[in-house]
């Protein structure tokens, strides 16, 4: 008798390696490490402000890189780590390819799983931004130029920014209060995440799956997209992509698709730790910089 597929033809075991990116990468805990350390660097090199509040909650807290200039555009970074791991001390390295091309880099943290639901990491992101666009001139940044770049679960979390409903999210908050995104191997269709080993700590159920997908979602306003992929992933990865490009290209919105050739689901964000490289430069051409 054959396995039992669970999802697109996936057995159980096979789901579950399409997205065990640890398994694929075994020396994902150097890159974690060493994310941590170029972090640290940042900190203690550059100008910041850092902890700062933007909820009533412990883990409502981001930093601020400010720019050297006053009215700089703003890039928000939203981490990785399967909405279950990591923080934003992994991802203030950031701010270094960023600075020097006058941008303001913004770092969240938000809670994780199992202990907050898909829904409230979701609104955790959401306020956050809601919170850079009010304060932005506080640290001389100009808030009509906010922009967001996250990687592998913060690339999904870009994507649900991009689809939120600001002005009935928060009273004041302008409809095109995000104005691109950088999704680097994202996630946007969460139906085959709630399927496989990764429910374990998420436990989404399909209607959760399917609000928080952002392959279902409908998107207000006309945002660019930039859609970051290596070509050391999985075909799941790959699909993902091409599903939230389809869906861009329905909607006849701006869509570019940057490959990297011999990056996987973890280096790729090395890149932006670089002010010169065509990630780097990417992300200023998006921003009209």
């Amino acid at each position: 008798m054959s396995e039992e597929t669970v999802f697109r033809g996936y057995s159980q075991e096979a789901l579950d390696a399409q997205y065990n990116n640890r398994l694929r990468m075994p020396q994902y805990l150097g890159y974690f490490e060493d994310w941590e350390r170029w972090s640290r660097e940042t900190q203690a090199r550059l100008p910041a402000r850092l902890d700062v509040p933007y909820g009533d909650l412990p883990c409502e807290r981001l930093d601020i890189f400010p720019a050297e200039g006053e009215g700089a555009p703003i890039q928000v970074m939203i981490h990785g780590g399967y909405w279950y791991s990591l923080d934003k001390r992994h991802d203030s390295f950031v701010a270094e390819g960023l600075r020097p091309h006058g941008i303001a880099t913004v770092v969240i943290n938000y809670g994780l799983a199992p202990d907050y639901g898909m829904d409230e990491i979701v609104r955790q992101n959401r306020a956050a931004l809601a919170w850079v666009w009010r304060n932005a001139a506080g640290f001389g940044a100009d808030p009509e130029r906010l922009y967001s770049i996250g990687q592998s679960a913060g690339g999904h979390l870009v994507a649900m920014a991009m689809a939120t409903d600001w002005p009935a999210f928060g009273a004041g908050l302008p409809a095109d209060l995000i104005k691109g995104g950088v999704s680097i191997s994202g996630l946007y269709d969460l139906e085959p995440i709630r399927l496989c080993y990764l429910n374990d700590k998420l436990g989404m159920d399909e209607a959760v799956a399917a609000r928080n997908s952002p392959a279902r979602q409908s998107y207000p306003v006309r945002l660019p997209l930039m859609l970051v992929s290596g070509d050391v992933e999985s075909e799941e990865y790959a699909r993902q992509a091409q599903v939230i490009g389809e869906l861009w290209d329905s909607l006849g919105y701006p869509l570019e698709h940057l490959s990297l050739p011999g990056f996987n689901h973890f280096t790729m964000a090395h890149k932006l730790r670089d002010p010169e490289n065509e990630l780097i430069g990417a992300v200023l051409r998006q921003m009209g910089l």
